[in-house]
């Protein structure tokens, strides 16, 4: 039997802010010239609970004991369900060393040191099919680093979804072309789960086919002013969030994630506010002032994905692409909305205000949920 690592964890399993968060898992993987793989996998508590159930008191929190009972269970799921092979032979995996813990975005991982022998020919991958049953979105971002390269220590990360379970891993390193279509991919996948940033992007929409006069939201008419507004207030969003996205997963600058979180909260529940009681006229001002911060919360959706060392200027600017794609699409679904039902008295008088109402609670709640 292993060595365990002799503490005492305490992980809370109950909290929501855990089953936002998106679920993400590391593999390092280090191979040398005989054969051998040497594997670390982190994955969250979260999903280790979810997947062979460690809680034995269902009291919603996670205690190393629970972790060391579960050990047998959790030992078979992860040979199941993490595959090295070379060729058609697939490489007997082993445990070794003691198991330890370890925190991202104050979330806590399991940490499984692992080793796998292969033989010396054929092409080497690795199969993932780990935690997708629970949760479909999750990913492991692998990172690789080939003893004896051309470029010793120099590494490659990949990344493993449900969609793409099996990767070759190649003494060539991570091609910049499949870099940058994962990213741009993960970047609009990003902004469309991203419920926070969708309902910003609404608020700023529902009054740029009005006008203000007399005190009141009245139809905007012309068509080229509505479209002008809205290029304007997403042209202003997308300088904004580049800004600090790139700053931030470049590590130039690194926030709190808790205050961003709180901050985007508070701008989507202003941004709504702003419609009901308009004080702030300029739309793409405050567009911008808020888009910063929005910026610093796709960088640290970035961060969680990990970005590749030797590709990192490439991925950032891929998974930026990637979100204004997706922003794009939501202005191109919903715009077209607004404006067939902009010449309607209704959309001012009701459906404009309610909807910015609704937005404005959401967002007070996310307040109070992330202090």
């Amino acid at each position: 039997m292993m060595r365990y690592l002799c503490l005492l964890v305490l992980v809370s399993l109950a909290s929501t802010a855990q089953a936002h968060q998106l679920s993400t898992a590391y593999l390092d993987a280090t191979v040398d010239s005989t054969g051998q793989v040497e594997l670390q996998w982190q994955a969250r508590f979260y999903d280790w609970e979810r997947a062979v159930g460690l809680d034995q008191d269902r009291n919603g929190e996670l205690q190393w004991g629970e972790v060391l009972n579960g050990a047998e269970r959790l030992e078979q799921y992860a040979q199941q369900n993490l595959i090295v092979a070379r060729g058609d032979h697939k490489c007997q995996l082993a445990f070794s060393g003691p198991w330890k813990t370890e925190q991202h975005f104050r979330e806590g991982y399991l940490v499984l040191p692992m080793r796998a022998q292969c033989p010396l020919a054929g092409e080497l991958t690795l199969r993932y099919h780990a935690f997708f049953e629970q949760q479909r979105d999750h990913k492991l971002i692998v990172t690789v680093d080939h003893e004896g390269a051309e470029r010793p220590g120099s590494a490659h990360t990949r990344l493993i979804h449900e969609d793409q379970p099996l990767i070759a891993v190649s003494d060539a390193g991570g091609s910049l072309l499949k870099t940058v279509v994962e990213f741009v991919k993960e970047g609009v996948i990003h902004i469309w789960i991203g419920l926070d940033h969708i309902l910003f992007l609404l608020s700023l929409l529902l009054t740029c086919v009005l006008v203000r006069r007399r005190g009141a939201w009245q139809s905007e008419s012309n068509t080229r002013r509505v479209v002008s507004n809205t290029f304007w207030v997403v042209t202003a969003f997308t300088l904004a969030h580049s800004v600090t996205l790139t700053a931030t997963a470049l590590g130039w600058v690194t926030p709190s994630s808790q205050w961003v979180e709180v901050v985007i909260a508070v701008s989507v529940a202003l941004a709504a506010l702003n419609n009901l009681y308009p004080i702030i006229r300029r739309l793409s001002w405050m567009t911008f002032v808020f888009g910063l911060i929005h910026g610093f919360g796709f960088a640290g959706v970035l961060g969680e994905l990990g970005v590749p060392a030797d590709q990192a200027v490439p991925s950032v600017l891929a998974f930026n692409l990637g979100v204004e794609i997706g922003q794009l699409s939501i202005v191109l679904l919903i715009l077209p909305l607004l404006m067939a039902a902009r010449n309607y008295r209704w959309y001012s008088k009701v459906v404009m205000p309610a909807l910015s109402l609704i937005v404005a609670l959401v967002a007070i709640l996310w307040v109070i949920e992330r202090v």
